[in-house]
């Protein structure tokens, strides 16, 4: 659920937005703040249920659309087309691991590997961009990387 603060919040944005608040939306609004794991919308719809139980998958997907469109949330499409959503709508980078799929966030203060986007093709307009790290977690490393005995170790910052 939802502070007072926190649904007029989404209330503001939705609106500025052009779009209604609902009490769906405040509800698939709340799972993704309560996750740092970049859920699908499928895994969303089953957390929201659970409070919802007539919510539908449609109206699940409907709620995320109007919360990215809004700049409450961010949808992450990876090479395979799958969707993820991300509370954190900062400029910040993903390590996704190839194993097992789980995303993770990296700190803000690993520097970015490219020069300022503006800088990259003369008179181009860079809009977005977004940087991800692909590797394998600690879990699924033993099982993809045998031989490799342990990851760097140390802050993400002194690693990079």
């Amino acid at each position: 659920m939802l502070s007072k603060g926190e649904a007029d919040k989404v209330r503001v944005a939705l609106e500025a937005n052009g779009q209604r608040f609902t009490h769906q939306r405040a509800a698939v609004y709340a799972c993704l703040q309560r996750t740092t794991t970049h859920p699908t919308a499928e895994e969303i719809y089953l957390q929201v249920k659970k409070d919802l139980p007539a919510i539908s998958l449609a109206t699940v997907y409907k709620a995320l659309e109007a919360l990215v469109a809004a700049g409450l949330a961010s949808k992450l499409v990876f090479g395979d087309h799958s969707a993820r959503y991300d509370s954190r709508t900062d400029k910040h980078y993903h390590a996704r691991c190839l194993g097992c799929g789980t995303i993770q966030d990296l700190p803000a203060t690993v520097p970015s590997p490219f020069p300022e986007p503006q800088a990259l093709v003369e008179g181009f307009l860079v809009t977005e961009y977004r940087v991800e790290w692909l590797g394998y977690c600690a879990q699924c490393r033993p099982q993809y990387i045998p031989d490799l005995q342990e990851a760097p170790v140390g802050r993400p910052s002194e690693i990079f």
